[in-house]
């Protein structure tokens, strides 16, 4: 079973798998746009690895506001979603994720990697700690 997590945001999208196990997620990429809208490259990315990892499903993250109120960002995602499941024929799992972007900022810091440099992981690990959370959610037989 491999499910993609992705952390979607205005100009970039972190991508993690799981593992066939679905145990553990690993960051894999970040697809980056030069303007919000222009999606087309960024789906078919994902269209891509989707198939080359055999998902079947995807693990979306839902930018809620903190008083779980739906703003501007999640009101894209939800359009971001629909375009998924027509592109990859897969089914988008909305997961909440507030706040990772920040856990992953964190982690960056504790991990010693310069200011400079955080920018190019941080999107690709917010998708990781999305997809860890939905699959440490996940019931798992005995």
């Amino acid at each position: 079973m491999r499910i993609l997590g992705l952390d979607y945001g205005s100009r970039t999208c972190g991508v993690a798998v799981c593992d066939p196990l679905g145990i553990t997620a690993q960051g894999l990429e970040t697809i980056v746009r030069r303007e919000e809208n222009k999606l087309r490259r960024t789906l078919a990315r994902i269209a891509e690895l989707a198939e080359e990892y055999q998902a079947e499903r995807i693990v979306l993250g839902l930018p809620l506001n903190m008083d779980d109120t739906m703003g501007p960002r999640a009101q894209k995602t939800l359009l971001f979603k629909e375009q998924l499941e027509r592109r990859t024929g897969l089914p988008v799992v909305l997961r909440d994720e507030r706040l990772t972007t920040v856990e992953a900022e964190e982690v960056l810091i504790e991990a010693g990697v310069r200011r400079e440099h955080r920018k190019q992981y941080v999107d690709k690990l917010a998708a990781v700690l999305i997809l860890q959370g939905y699959l440490d959610e996940l019931p798992r037989g005995k």
